[in-house]
């Protein structure tokens, strides 16, 4: 079973140097300034609290850290955005089967990924998130129907309103509800 891996000298420090090491990933996100210059600063502002300054390995292999879970988020959100405008109040129901889909496709990535064996816990959260996407598809859908028999019954019943006020005979109510609603009665 695979562990978190050993900290680094980073995830060592004591926690007063907590706003430093955000400082730090907030320098490294800006992209304005080079890696070597925010790390002789973060080690500037370290020694200002006494603290021990970190090594340059160390605080560079923790910048490729951040900056691919950073690419990672950035490529979640370039996805997502384009997704986003297929999401209208018009197609919930097409829409949550369009990101159940994808979200069972990342789950099948996930389980398929080469990088090593999934955990028994890892599994178990990825057969949640299956059952849980599967849950969300059926709820969606039974909403939907509801929505569309409230609105059959709640035009049905304006049809016979306007029909009744105007007359009109009950074939041709009829004719109008299957016209307008789909419905053969």
């Amino acid at each position: 079973m695979a562990g978190r891996g050993r900290l680094s000298s980073i995830d060592l420090l004591p926690e007063e140097a907590a706003d430093d090491v955000v400082w730090a990933a907030q320098e490294l996100a800006a992209r304005k300034r080079t890696i070597a210059d925010i790390h002789f600063e973060f080690n500037d502002r370290l020694e200002a609290k006494g603290i021990e300054p970190v090594s340059r390995s160390a605080f560079y292999r923790s910048g490729v850290r951040l900056a691919a879970a950073r690419r990672r988020m950035h490529e979640a959100r370039a996805m997502f955005e384009g997704l986003a405008s297929q999401f209208t109040a018009e197609d919930v129901d097409q829409n949550t089967v369009i990101l159940g889909e994808f979200i069972k496709t990342l789950i099948v990535e996930l389980v398929g990924d080469e990088s090593g064996e999934k955990t028994p816990k890892q599994a178990m959260e990825l057969g949640r998130a299956f059952q849980a996407t599967v849950a969300a598809q059926k709820i969606s859908t039974e909403r939907r129907q509801k929505i569309e028999a409230d609105f059959a019954a709640k035009a049905g019943k304006a049809i016979e309103q306007v029909a009744e006020a105007k007359g009109l005979t009950a074939d041709t109510v009829e004719a109008i509800k299957s016209k307008v609603l789909g419905v053969d009665r």
